[in-house]
């Protein structure tokens, strides 16, 4: 041993019995403690590496418990081992290699693999210094025996993954390393690594199938950064050609050669290697795709076929660049000698195989949109990948509609795809596509009750799919081009008028109705056809499907057509209400059957019946009446359910009545998003029936279980009702606040705040005589919920309260926005001390951006309206002492990040300082670009030293201003973008002429007016900060 251990030399054998997994609770946790206490030792490593270059134990659980007790020590202590101990580790792994070549039975796969990264770890440790010849001595050692070019193969991958995979995240020092590492190995090694991959693929093609897979994939993974020379050969290529006829090895043959393929190089020498490898394909019959049966292997094929185009792709816009015309028009000749092949992989039935050329078609596309013309064979091949994309979008017979698992999925990421085709195709040749989808679209329609649903769904989505390829200005499908328009137009008298929404499957039905609501515009053309469609939404084949999905589906799309096309409904509104009435009752949650639409699905109805009611050319007492009978009923479950819930006992039953309660008042605000500024709720005559409302849902707030939910609701409701009903809601705010103001949780008090915010912006003097009475409840409220203790590793509790004070310092900068700041003057000294310390902690504090950026605005508009000699008694003595020490603590606080984009003001503010802001105060162009250059630096340490340097640089400015230390603060914060803004309010609004021009900077301190005296403020959650 290197060196003594001061564990015993043997292993506890007791705590080995934990490692197995069926072992008893005991066991396993005194092998886990065991397991720590190896970790934590010095040497206690020592006892598993000897276990391991002795083989020791048989038992595979042990021997990777050694492993990783080896993996541990290397990964976190090999800095701190000397020369002796990392020799031992050396010795050790090489030990254990030569006992595997030696062995007729080859380790687990999990065994191997952690040997391989205990291999690969210390190589990065120790190479190229310590261990430089790690690979020779590796390579020397196991020779070509099976066992040991296992672990040098895995080690190898190892490597890779710690080294070279981009996947992968690394910091810089790890980024600085890896790079030293792959120089290295350039330089020493990898000539006699790749040497041993050939040698491996030649020997072991035919005995060790597995061996050689292995081997493939770490050329392809290595191929990425070392010489091309050194692997696109013809000794090496030719040899992995010839695994491509091999069944076993095939498919990793695919992928190794779409590595090479993948590799950057000169665009002409990419082209002549992707050349070569399809001569050869093609010539050993892999481009006869129909004749293979193989799906595994095509969808490798296909996706080195991809890989081959978009490198032809890649290398035709690079010479394109060039002004090369014979170079490039054979590359493009190239690329297109393969497009027959790549046409036959992306129609295939299996769709991993098409999935995996997308991407080459889509590139080829794109060349052909740059083409300034199209040759007859191009716009032939345009042609044949419309065709396939057609046909591919079609659903297979297998496709589960009502339970949609991975497979179903699978297939609408592929459709995805697909539609980026067809998006290009658009492009490409706009009327092409047209006429196709018009000529599918219409024969399909003829004869749709004898065509299978999938070709019918294809057909219709087709149709839909161009509304997004062909675009238009806000959907006006029907003007502009008249060919489209026309085109268009007929399509959809089509659709309407064949009867297709009878057809009997819900994948038809669904695309139907997406089809109509997507060409929505089609109808105030035509508005002959809209009886047909609204019938076809309100009976079976919409919102009375057989299919919750299609209901669903149909509910929301149902609201959108009414929206598009409120103007053309009015002859059918009380038709349409009375069909869907019994769609608008609310479920009470014992009735036991399920109802036709979910909760979700009843919002959009209301909102649809409410736009109905509202833009309709009735008087107003006819929209108040047919208003009162949609919200009447909702008003008597609400009252019956309320009272039940009071008398309820059980907890479930309790959530259920809330939910359904909670509901009902959702369903009278989405009704009141109908409302608009030219139809507003007086207008309409349904003030009345709103504040009926009102009266009805506000007792919720004081029932005494389920508050969350039942406030919840209700205070969205009042957020509605301040929009629609404006000063006539504020007789209900007290009583309704008080209610919410007791017993507050952080979450209960942050959507309560926007409520009062709301309020304040919204009425401002109206209100100010209820602002007097609940600004500091509310604030005595919020000070005690976040005074609440709590764990410190409570995430949950910790994003909450920091969202409440937030909301808070949000509050409060509506306050002072909207001219209520004597509403806070009002509170008395005491407590506008204990609001204004807030801020400043805030500011300061509090590592939160957002609420830093809220805290300073709030501070600025103070000063602009308190720190005059008008102002505030007092608050001039809290600016010196509180406000101009936070502009400095501020951003020198280590949480303070000066680097980050929002903040940042850019040059702009830098050439106003020198240009215009500072010569307007006398001070010489020297000093202003000294101090201009410091404040640019990103380094915020310099920042920092400007402090140090403060004194000599005043020294020269203050002759020049007499408030020229406040001045100074623009310049160290000028980098950020809230302080100028801020402290310019100081200068404008404090220390402006009338107001500073008997002060004098040496006796500022002493000399200043002097108010009330601001006391710090004895309270829980607050420190002074002077």
């Amino acid at each position: 041993m290197a060196c003594e251990s001061a564990l015993p030399a043997i292993m506890d054998e007791q705590a080995l019995m934990g490692l197995n997994p069926n072992a008893d609770a005991c066991y396993r946790q005194r092998a886990l403690a065991y397991f720590e206490q190896l970790k934590e030792s010095q040497d206690g490593w020592e006892v598993c590496a000897e276990a391991l270059a002795k083989g020791i134990y048989s038992d595979d659980h042990v021997k990777f418990f050694c492993f990783q007790v080896l993996e541990h020590q290397i990964k976190y202590r090999h800095g701190s081992l000397n020369g002796a101990q990392q020799l031992l580790i050396r010795e050790t792994l090489m030990k254990w290699l030569q006992m595997q070549l030696m062995s007729t039975q080859s380790e687990k796969p999990f065994i191997k693999n952690k040997a391989a990264q205990v291999f690969s770890l210390t190589f990065i440790m120790e190479y190229p210094t310590v261990w430089p010849k790690f690979f020779f001595d590796l390579l020397s050692l196991v020779g070509l025996n099976p066992n040991g070019l296992d672990i040098y193969l895995r080690t190898l991958m190892a490597i890779d993954a710690e080294v070279v995979d981009r996947d992968i995240l690394h910091s810089p020092e790890e980024t600085r390393r890896n790079t030293i590492i792959k120089d290295s190995m350039r330089e020493d090694c990898i000539p006699a690594l790749v040497e041993s991959w050939y040698q491996i693929l030649q020997t072991y093609q035919q005995s060790h199938s597995e061996l050689t897979c292995q081997c493939l994939e770490v050329v392809g993974a290595y191929v990425s950064w070392i010489d091309l020379n050194l692997i696109a050969n013809d000794r090496f290529v030719n040899l992995l050609l010839s695994h491509m006829s091999v069944e076993e090895l095939r498919e990793e043959a695919c992928d190794c050669l779409f590595e090479i393929v993948n590799k950057g190089m000169d665009p002409v020498d990419k082209t002549k290697l992707v050349e070569s490898l399809c001569q050869v394909l093609q010539s050993a019959g892999f481009f006869n795709v129909e004749q293979e049966e193989d799906v595994d292997f095509l969808a490798k094929f296909s996706r080195l076929v991809n890989g081959m185009g978009q490198a032809l792709v890649l290398s035709w816009t690079k010479l394109s660049k060039t002004g090369d015309v014979k170079v490039t028009t054979e590359t493009l000749r190239a690329l297109e000698s393969k497009v027959p092949l790549m046409l036959q992989l992306l129609v295939h039935e299996d769709d991993d195989i098409s999935a995996n050329i997308v991407g080459f078609c889509y590139d080829y596309l794109h060349i052909l949109k740059q083409l300034p013309v199209l040759t007859d064979q191009q716009k032939s091949n345009v042609e044949a990948i419309m065709l396939s994309v057609m046909k591919k979008l079609t659903y297979d017979d297998e496709y589960n509609f009502e339970n949609e698992g991975e497979d179903e999925a699978m297939f609408v990421e592929y459709r995805k795809q697909l539609k980026m085709l067809l998006d290009r195709l658009a492009q490409v040749s706009p009327e092409l596509l047209l006429e196709s989808v018009r000529r599918v679209f219409t024969t399909t329609m003829q004869n749709w009750q004898t065509t299978r649903f999938m070709e019918v769904e294809v057909a219709i989505r087709l149709f839909y799919m161009l509304g997004e390829a062909l675009p238009a200005s806000h959907g006006a499908h029907f003007t502009g081009d008249a060919t489209k328009a026309s085109t268009l137009q007929d399509m959809m008298r089509t659709l309407i008028s064949s009867g297709v929404s009878e057809y009997r499957h819900s994948s038809v039905t669904l695309e139907f109705f997406e089809t109509v609501v997507r060409y929505d515009k089609f109808f105030i053309v035509e508005p002959q056809h809209i009886p047909i469609v609204l019938m076809a939404f309100l009976d079976h084949r919409g919102l009375r499907h057989s299919s919750p999905k299609v209901r669903s589906r149909v509910a929301y799309l149902f609201s959108r057509f009414i929206k598009t096309l409120y103007k053309h409904m009015n002859a059918y509104i009380e038709d349409i209400l009375t069909r869907i009435q019994d769609l608008l009752e609310l479920a009470p949650p014992e009735n036991g059957f399920p109802a036709l639409l979910s909760s979700d699905d009843q919002l959009f109805m209301f909102e649809t019946a409410g736009v109905l009611i509202v833009n309709g050319e009735s008087p107003a007492d006819r929209k108040q009446a047919l208003m009162r009978s949609l919200l009447t009923p909702l008003m008597e479950a609400f009252r019956l359910l309320l009272a039940k819930l009071t008398q309820e006992v059980d907890e479930e039953r309790q959530t259920a009545l809330a939910d359904c309660l909670s509901h009902a008042v959702g369903f009278a605000s989405r009704t009141s998003k109908a409302f608009s500024n030219k139809q507003t709720v007086k207008l309409c005559g349904c003030s009345e029936v709103y504040l009926d409302c009102l009266q009805t849902f506000l007792p919720a707030l004081s029932c005494p279980v389920q508050r969350c939910t039942l406030r919840s609701a209700v205070r969205s409701f009042l957020h509605r009702m301040i929009i629609c009903l404006e000063e006539e809601v504020l007789p209900f705010i007290p009583a309704a606040s008080e209610h919410m103001l007791k017993d507050c949780e952080p979450k209960d008090l942050q959507e309560f705040i926007p409520l009062i915010s709301q309020i304040t912006a919204k009425f401002k003097n109206q209100v100010s005589p209820f602002l007097q009475q609940v600004f500091m409840p509310l604030v005595l409220a919020i000070f005690e919920v976040l005074s609440r203790p709590a764990e410190d590793n409570d995430q949950t509790a910790a994003l909450e309260k920091q969202m409440l004070r937030r909301s808070y310092f949000s509050f409060v900068q509506t306050m002072a926005s909207s001219g209520m700041n004597e509403v806070m003057a009002n509170q008395g000294a005491e407590n506008i001390e204990r609001v204004l310390f807030t801020i400043i902690q805030g500011a300061v504090d509090f590592p939160d951006p957002v609420a830093q950026k809220t805290c300073f605005i709030i501070l600025s508009k103070l000063v602009e309206l308190w720190g005059g000699k008008d102002g505030l008694v007092g608050f001039p003595d809290f600016i010196y002492k509180h406000i101009v020490p936070a502009c400095f603590v501020a951003p020198l606080k280590p949480t303070f990040d000066l680097s980050d984009a929002q903040t940042i003001l850019g040059p702009e503010f830098i050439q106003f300082l020198q240009q215009e802001y500072l010569p307007s105060l006398q001070i010489s162009p020297e000093i202003a670009q000294e101090l201009c250059q410091v404040l640019q630096q990103p380094d915020t340490k310099v920042l920092k030293n400007c402090m140090k340097v403060l004194p000599h640089l005043l020294h020269q400015i203050i002759s020049f201003c007499p408030f020229s230390l406040f001045l100074y603060i623009d310049f160290t914060l000028v980098r950020v973008n809230l302080w100028p803004m801020f402290l310019l309010s100081i200068h404008r609004y404090f220390f402006s002429k009338p107001n500073c021009k008997n002060w004098k900077y040496a006796g500022f301190r002493n000399s200043r007016p002097r108010g009330q005296q601001l006391s710090v403020p004895h309270t829980v959650q607050l420190k002074d900060r002077a």
